[in-house]
């Protein structure tokens, strides 16, 4: 099965690119043929076309739910997402975007989508580009959750350079 696990955020706003931090991580330990990592920049249509030609994606993106602790980290199969508007008005959510590329006829998308959502405040973003010390800690615990997935997927014979 080729695996995407994709850390979309955004690299000058602080909190908002703690998929990116996490996805560098994983870069370090994940060394399976089958299994890509990478990152985004983007959203919507253009993160779902990031997509096309895999049977899994795991991504990893900061998210803002309100009830929840910061820096908990939440997994979600795409169905699953809580509802919400793009962050670009030009744009359309994730879910939508996947519902469109599917009327649109395109046939190589994903079987399965995971989102492994860190709760970060929804304050207006700080630009920096380290997390905070507060949401810092849900880095190495996302990075243990994806590689949890990946061995449920990929059996033990998965190699993992620690």
């Amino acid at each position: 099965m080729k695996t995407l696990v994709l850390g979309v955020g955004n690299p000058i706003l602080k909190d908002d690119g703690i998929g990116l931090h996490v996805a560098q991580e994983l870069k370090r330990s994940v060394k399976q043929v089958d299994v890509d990592v990478d990152t985004a920049f983007t959203g919507g249509l253009n993160l779902v076309d990031c997509m096309v030609g895999y049977e899994k994606v795991i991504l990893i993106d900061a998210i803002h739910e309100r009830n929840a602790q910061r820096g908990e980290v939440k997994r979600y199969a795409l169905a699953d997402l809580p509802a919400g508007h793009a962050c670009n008005p030009h744009d359309v959510s994730l879910s939508e975007a996947f519902r469109l590329m599917k009327a649109l006829g395109e046939t190589n998308l994903p079987h399965t989508v995971v989102v492994f959502g860190i709760v970060s405040p929804t304050t207006p973003a700080t630009f920096g580009t380290h997390v905070s010390k507060a949401l810092a800690p849900a880095i190495q615990k996302t990075v243990d959750m994806v590689l949890a997935e990946l061995r449920r997927d990929m059996g033990v014979s998965m190699r993992v350079d620690l």
